[in-house]
């Protein structure tokens, strides 16, 4: 079985080095490390690897250099996944990455690099052309006021199935994750997208971008 690619970039050196060493001892081939975007760049063109960990904020300015360098990345090496990292829910920022490219793409809090298994599967999942949201940020859109909200028709198990759909999980995994029989878990998302209005879609990634496109609307 081969070894996905890596490269991690982060200007703290610490942090750089430890999340290289923790992807390395999970199994995955850290090819560089790199302390601003655009040695990231450089380096992607150089030798394009499976996929990029990148910290949302960069030097010379740590605003959006990270996230920006992921939007680069997304349009001229589309078969790269890009991981962006980062220690703040910032919706928007999350929505602008996926929305760039329905493959391949991921946002995560920092904090859950502290959970090797989660960062290991994300990685993982956007190398291989998945979309991965923060749990969080998932909340913080679901949990938004609208002064009509089709929200309020779900019940609190559909909420459940939805936010961990929006997370860019399997039917699969949302059984796992709510304890719940395949059957099951199917009813409740045609419920979802039958209230809400949506296109269930053929692939995962279709489906979380008909929901997040619902939940920022």
């Amino acid at each position: 079985m081969c070894r996905v690619r890596v490269m991690v970039a982060d200007d703290a050196v610490l942090f750089r080095e430890g999340l290289s060493r923790v992807l390395g001892d999970a199994g995955f081939d850290v090819v560089a490390q790199v302390g601003d975007a655009r040695a990231l760049l450089d380096r992607v063109r150089d030798d394009p690897p499976d996929a990029v960990v990148v910290d949302i904020r960069m030097p010379p300015t740590h605003t959006t250099e990270g996230i920006e360098a992921a939007r680069v990345l997304r349009r001229e090496h589309p078969g790269v996944g890009v991981l962006v990292l980062s220690a703040h829910v910032e919706p928007h920022y999350a929505l602008q990455l996926i929305e760039d490219g329905a493959r391949g793409a991921g946002y995560l809090l920092k904090e859950r690099v502290s959970d090797l298994d989660e960062l290991g599967e994300a990685v993982r999942r956007v190398a291989a052309g998945g979309l991965v949201v923060d749990p969080a940020v998932v909340a913080q859109l679901v949990g938004r006021r609208r002064a009509r909200n089709p929200l309020d028709t779900l019940s609190d198990r559909e909420r459940e199935v939805l936010a961990v759909m929006a997370e860019g999980r399997s039917n699969q995994a949302i059984c796992q994750r709510l304890f719940l029989s395949p059957k099951t878990v199917e009813a409740y998302v045609r419920g979802v997208f039958t209230k809400l209005g949506l296109h269930q879609g053929a692939d995962d990634n279709r489906r979380v971008l008909a929901v997040l496109a619902f939940l920022r609307g």
